[in-house]
């Protein structure tokens, strides 16, 4: 027995163990959900209401149509929209119709639709208009897509928000079918009778492709209520709650923190086409949501936002973040604008979401040494081990490479046994993260494998220096990456963005770094922009950046 099996960190839990309730896929608990509740709120969209009784007619009447279209159980049908009813609609729909799901991010564009496309072999695909017309018009015929329904971000509201809607228009693609036509003709239709098991696939969701090309995910119906029960159990939701949607519907943490979770407890869902900081602020409070989980620098975006103060978040009590490393400054100062602690979580597209967790209500421990935030402990049935790079376990204490085991892991990637064999060896996960546990079993994610920086000999991981540079009274954001240098081999450039009214210089940056870390880790390049770029659930983009 290793340290890793004796499962240490069972003892920091609030919540021992997850409750079984009978779902073995969405479709089954979201079929409970509607007849237990069948006229409370499932979905809730600028004053729009749509009941659970109404979401299940709508989906009965999506999958009718996809089928009487010639959709069989397990095609693929592509969703190339943005936080709108529409998405949960026809996911919901497709699975109901025996089909999986293709979540796909609406800022890719040509040369990145068609390749999740053609991968994935989708032979339906249901977009915003918009997003037909200026990208998925130009690729469509090259793929195995064979009908496409289009619709509007303006559908379902009851009240116009012009910082959300500033140039939304409703948008005519000739040779689609429009989504409203298509749901109003098959009204009333039931769904066809499939079976659905919880080992069946129900989303490809793609990796965001910094190892490489994009590969989809095969995250099955277990993968999903075993997360959503994750989210439910260890953080107390029922249906009392109000889920708002700040994290994308298209990535996992939306899938699953987000649909899945309301779907499984019965919670409203509250979604907001895309962010606007203020204007989020005011649905959260109109709303009186109270749980939400999303990268970090949605956080960032509601405490910069002029309009932020405790009244406006004054009910979201149940805050976790994801997908992006925090900050132990940004934490604090997130409780000082509202008053509320942001509970880290941990996990990747190929865990469905959360492996590690904070338990809720439990403030997570910083690493004295490193000064990085414990991402939490192992959830539900799962045991991390750290390994070197043969994948020999590794003391505790010890820095390697982070391995998860656990229901939550997918099955695979579609079409690609090599890839699956190696990143999925026996069907525990290799990671790529770099962390270790310590004794008490709370585990710290030190940084990605390939993001070290090899500064003269030195080892130096971007995420300590960002911490650092997160502590300066100007910085908004931090981004560190290594960029050749003729003595050093590699040196440190970080590049920043500042809080909005504030201002500094490069010279200051260096100084206030050099104060605070040794000789070979702080930066001596420093670039200030206004925004730095990331990925679509808010996780910053190093590899344009290193491109810069």
């Amino acid at each position: 027995m290793s340290a890793y099996d004796d499962e240490p960190w069972l003892a920091l839990r609030t919540h021992p163990a997850a409750t079984p309730d009978g779902a073995g896929t969405v479709v089954d608990a979201f079929r409970a959900t509607v007849a237990r509740d069948p006229d409370g709120d499932a979905v809730r969209y600028f004053g729009g209401r749509i009941s659970w009784a109404e979401l299940d007619a709508l989906t009965d009447a999506f999958a009718a149509a996809i089928t009487a279209d010639g959709f069989r159980p397990g095609e693929r049908v592509a969703l190339f929209l943005q936080n709108v009813p529409q998405f949960v609609v026809a996911q919901l729909g497709t699975w109901k119709a025996g089909g999986i799901a293709v979540a796909i991010n609406p800022m890719n564009r040509e040369r990145e639709l068609v390749e999740l496309l053609r991968d994935s072999g989708s032979t339906v695909l249901v977009a915003l208009g918009s997003l037909y017309r200026d990208v998925a018009a130009h690729v469509v015929d090259g793929t195995a897509v064979r009908s496409v329904v289009t619709t509007s971000e303006l559908e379902y509201r009851e009240r116009d928000e012009p910082r959300v809607f500033a140039g939304s228009a409703r948008v005519d693609c000739p040779g689609t079918t429009d989504m409203a036509d298509l749901l109003g003709r098959f009204r009333g239709h039931p769904a066809p009778a499939v079976t659905l098991g919880g080992d069946d696939v129900a989303v490809l969701t793609y990796t965001s492709g910094t190892t490489g090309p994009p590969k989809g995910a095969m995250t099955t119906h277990r993968n999903l209520i075993v997360n959503a029960r994750t989210y439910r159990d260890w953080v107390g939701l029922d249906a009392s709650d109000v889920v708002l949607g700040v994290a994308p519907l298209f990535h996992v943490t939306g899938l699953v923190g987000h649909i899945a979770v309301a779907v499984l407890v019965g919670a409203p869902l509250v979604l907001m086409y895309r962010l606007d900081p203020a204007a989020t602020l005011d649905i959260a409070e109109a709303e009186g949501a109270t749980f939400t989980v999303g990268s970090i620098t949605v956080y960032v975006a509601l405490m910069n936002a002029p309009t932020a103060s405790r009244a406006k978040l004054a009910t979201l009590t149940k805050i976790y973040s994801g997908g992006a490393p925090i900050p132990p400054a940004t934490v604090a100062a997130f409780r000082d604008a509202f008053g509320h602690y942001v509970h880290n979580i941990y996990g990747l597209t190929e865990t469905t979401s959360p492996s590690h967790a904070v338990p809720f209500g439990v403030e997570a421990p910083v690493d004295p040494m490193s000064g990085a935030l414990s991402v939490g402990v192992p959830v539900y049935d799962t045991v991390v081990r750290v390994v070197d790079e043969r994948g020999a376990e590794l003391p505790v204490g010890e820095v390697g490479e982070l391995v998860v085991e656990g229901p939550q892991v997918v099955a695979g990637y579609w079409g690609k046994p090599e890839e699956t064999a190696a990143a999925l060896p026996g069907g525990a996960l290799h990671t790529g993260d770099v962390g270790y546990m310590d004794d008490r079993g709370w585990f710290y994610v030190v940084d990605r494998k390939k993001d070290q920086i090899n500064a003269g000999g030195y080892k130096v991981w971007p995420r300590e220096v960002e911490d650092v540079l997160h502590e300066h009274p100007a910085v908004r954001e931090a981004a560190v990456v290594g960029v050749p240098d003729e003595y050093r081999g590699e040196t440190v450039k970080a590049f920043v963005s500042l809080r909005p009214g504030a201002s500094t210089t490069r010279e200051d940056i260096v100084g206030f770094a050099k104060q605070r870390m040794a000789a070979y880790k702080y930066p001596r390049l420093v670039e200030i922009l206004d925004e730095l770029p990331k990925t679509a659930s808010g996780k910053i983009l190093r590899r344009e950046l290193r491109g810069r």
